[in-house]
């Protein structure tokens, strides 16, 4: 299990640094792949909600989604989230009774959870952003890492146990504790943000990353599956591993975009 996780990250951490880095198509295009097989995985689980969903209409939403912070950043993407509820309840409308109102719900809450990845784009937008959203996807890693390891050799208390019986108070504090590191670390070496900036982003990410998990945790449980996939050995599936980094990227970017911490 160990060996899988490492040999998952040898793989796929660079990938994504590289991506960062480049910015640009090739950032998109991850980001593209990562929503569209979320959205993969979002459908299987709720086969054990009971719930009908289609990703003949989900995936031309994310496409939209990603076509809007692309071309015309969060001016566009916030007309897609207003137009795009009018849309499924048209669609609601014209099908019936194909789609129960809980679908259409359902399926919103799908293009919404499996499109934050977007954020990440407009992240990468901002004065500054190649930093940000590396220091954001750093911060989720080692958070993940050492929760990961602190839970495993100390954890006792358990967070959540009816969600994740395996996340504990042990590990939770560990996540903080590299996320604390990684702050001082990161903030040493790129003296271009401000440090109250480095500090609240990788604090923020200890903080919230573990409550992205246990959402995604939900979703598994309510769906009677341990992972929402198997693509990544050790892991899981692409919700499994990005959960963290969906629930903090949309409030690193209000936070980065407003200059709460700039």
């Amino acid at each position: 299990m160990l060996a899988h996780r490492v040999l998952s990250a040898l793989v796929g951490i660079p990938l994504v640094l590289w991506a960062v880095w480049q910015g640009g198509l090739f950032l998109l295009l991850l980001l593209g792949l990562l929503m569209l097989l979320a959205a993969g995985e979002f459908v299987a689980l709720s086969r054990g909600w009971g719930a009908t969903l289609s990703l003949f209409l989900i995936w031309p939403a994310l496409v939209v989604l990603l076509l809007a912070v692309y071309y015309g950043g969060k001016q566009l993407l916030l007309l897609v989230y207003i137009l795009l509820p009018l849309f499924l309840l048209a669609v609601f409308v014209f099908v019936y009774p194909r789609f129960q109102p809980a679908d259409i719900a359902l399926h919103l809450l799908a293009v919404y959870y499996c499109g934050l990845p977007v954020f990440a784009w407009l992240i990468r937008q901002l004065p500054g952003g190649l930093y940000w959203l590396l220091l954001l996807f750093l911060a989720v890693w080692v958070v993940d890492t050492a929760a990961y390891f602190a839970g495993r050799s100390l954890g006792r208390r358990k967070m959540a146990p009816n969600l994740s019986p395996g996340k504990t108070w042990t590990g939770f504090i560990g996540g903080l504790a590299g996320s604390a590191a990684l702050a001082m670390v990161f903030g040493h070496y790129v003296n271009s943000l401000p440090a109250v900036g480095v500090w609240s982003v990788a604090l923020l990410t200890g903080l919230l990353a573990p409550l992205g998990d246990l959402v995604e945790s939900g979703l598994k449980r309510t769906a009677g599956q341990k992972d929402a996939g198997g693509l990544i050995p050790g892991h899981g599936g692409v919700l499994d591993r990005f959960d963290s980094l969906l629930y903090t990227a949309p409030l690193v970017y209000l936070l980065v975009a407003h200059s709460i911490i700039t």
